[in-house]
C-alpha cells in the first residue's frame, strides 16, 4: 500500500501571459475612448429614437396602410376578374362546350358509327376478296416463270459443261505458259537494273557521304557550338550585369524603405486603428446603456403624464358609462330587433307556404290529381328461409 503522497500534477496549460502595453498604446488608449464615447453617445440616441418611431410607425402606420391597400387592390384587380371568371368565363365555356358536343361530337359519333364503320367494313371486305384474287393469280404466273427458269437454267448448264469448261481449260493452260516465260525474263531484268543501280547510284553516294559529306558536317558542328557557348557567356554576363544594377539600385532601395519605413507606420497605424475599433464598440455599448435609461425614464415620465391619466378615465369614467349604455340602450335595442327580424321571417315563411299551397290548387284544377304510383314487389327471387332447431328441410321431417 503507498502511503507517499504523489506530487501534485503541473496544469496542462499555464497561464497566458499579457503582454505589456506599449506607450503608443497608452498614449492613444484613454483619451480615445473619451473623445469616441462624447461624440457616439448623441449618435446612439439618435439612432435609438429613430428606431423606436421606425417601429412606432410600422405598427401604427404602415401595417394598417398596407392592410387597407392590400383590400383595396383585391376589390379593384382581384374579384372583378375573380368574379368575371366564375359568373361569365364559367358558364360561357359550360354553354359553348356543351353546344359543341351536340353540334359536333354527337353528329360525328352517329356518322362515324353508322355510316363510316359498314362502309370501312365493306371495304376491307372487298380489298380482302381481291387481294386474295391477285394472290391466287400471282402464284400461277410465278409457277410459269419458276417452270421456264427452270428450263433455260438446264440449257444453260449444258452448255457451260460441254462448251465453256473445255475452252476454259485451254486458255488457262496457254495463260499459265505464257506467265512464267514473262516471269523468267522479270526475273533477268530485275538483276540487271538493281546490279547497275548498285554500281553507279548507291557505292558512290555512299562514299561521298562517308568521306566528304560526314567531315564537313563535324567541322560546321564544332564551329556552331563554339558561337553558341559564345553567345551564351555573353547572354550571361550582361544578366548578371542587369541583375546586380537592379538589385543595388530598385530591390535594396525598396526592402529598406518597406523595412525601415513603412513596417513602423503599418503598426502603428495597425495598432491606432485597433484603439479607434476597440474605442468604438466600447463607447456603441456604453451609449446603449446610456440611452436605454434615457428611453425608460422618458417612457415612465409619458405612462406617469399620459397612460395612467388615460387609464384611469377608461376604467372610472368609460366602462361605467359603457356598461350603462350596453345594459340600458343596446342590449333592448338588440333584443327588439330580433323580435322584430323574427316576426318578419314567420311572415316570409307563411306567405311562401300559402304561395306554395296556392299553386298546387291551380295546378291541381287545370291538370287533375297526379297518378299515384303502385308499388312494385322485389324483383329479385325469394330464397327460402334459414334452418333453425324447431324446423327441418328434409322430407320425412318437414315441417
Amino acid at each position: 500500500m503507498n502511503l507517499e503522497k504523489s506530487p501534485a500534477e503541473p496544469s496542462a496549460e499555464p497561464p497566458a501571459r499579457q503582454s505589456p502595453e506599449g506607450c503608443l498604446t497608452v498614449a492613444v488608449h484613454v483619451p480615445m475612448r473619451i473623445v469616441v464615447l462624447v461624440l457616439v453617445v448623441p449618435v446612439r440616441m439618435v439612432w435609438d429614437a429613430l428606431v423606436v418611431v421606425g417601429r412606432l410607425l410600422k405598427d401604427a402606420v404602415l401595417r394598417p396602410l398596407g392592410r387597407a391597400l392590400l383590400w383595396v387592390g383585391r376589390a379593384v384587380f382581384v374579384w372583378p376578374w375573380v368574379a368575371l371568371w366564375r359568373y361569365v368565363v364559367v358558364p360561357v365555356a359550360t354553354g359553348i362546350a356543351w353546344l359543341g358536343n351536340v353540334v359536333l361530337v354527337v353528329p360525328a359519333v352517329w356518322v362515324y358509327r353508322r355510316v363510316l364503320t359498314p362502309v370501312g367494313h365493306g371495304i376491307a371486305w372487298a380489298t380482302g376478296m381481291v387481294w386474295a384474287g391477285v394472290v391466287w393469280v400471282a402464284r400461277g404466273v410465278w409457277g410459269g416463270v419458276v417452270r421456264v427458269c427452270r428450263g433455260i437454267g438446264a440449257g444453260f448448264g449444258w452448255v457451260y459443261a460441254r462448251l465453256l469448261t473445255p475452252v476454259g481449260h485451254g486458255i488457262a493452260w496457254l495463260v499459265r505458259g505464257i506467265g512464267l516465260v514473262l516471269a523468267a525474263l522479270g526475273v533477268g531484268v530485275y538483276t540487271a537494273v538493281s546490279w547497275l543501280v548498285r554500281y553507279l547510284l548507291v557505292v558512290p553516294a555512299v562514299w561521298v557521304y562517308r568521306y566528304v559529306l560526314t567531315p564537313v558536317g563535324h567541322g560546321i558542328a564544332w564551329v556552331a557550338g563554339g558561337v553558341v557557348w559564345l553567345v551564351r557567356m555573353l547572354l550571361t554576363g550582361v544578366w548578371l550585369a542587369l541583375y546586380w544594377t537592379g538589385r543595388v539600385l530598385i530591390v535594396l532601395p525598396v526592402l529598406a524603405v518597406w523595412r525601415w519605413v513603412l513596417a513602423p507606420i503599418g503598426r502603428a497605424l495597425v495598432v491606432v486603428g485597433r484603439e479607434i475599433g476597440d474605442a468604438l464598440g466600447h463607447a456603441w455599448r456604453i451609449a446603449g446603456h446610456v440611452s436605454r435609461a434615457v428611453g425608460r425614464v422618458l417612457g415612465t415620465l409619458f405612462r406617469w403624464i399620459f397612460v395612467e391619466p388615460v387609464r384611469w378615465v377608461y376604467r372610472t369614467v368609460l366602462t361605467p358609462v359603457g356598461h350603462v349604455v350596453r345594459d340600458v340602450v343596446w342590449r333592448p335595442a338588440v333584443e327588439a330587433a330580433r323580435g322584430v327580424g323574427r316576426a318578419v321571417r314567420q311572415a316570409l315563411a307563411s306567405a311562401r307556404a300559402t304561395a306554395r299551397q296556392a299553386r298546387a290548387d291551380v295546378r291541381r284544377m287545370l291538370f287533375g290529381e297526379p297518378e299515384q304510383r303502385q308499388p312494385v314487389g322485389p324483383r329479385e327471387p325469394v330464397g327460402r328461409e334459414a334452418r333453425t332447431l324447431g324446423s327441418s328441410t328434409t322430407a320425412l321431417t318437414k315441417d
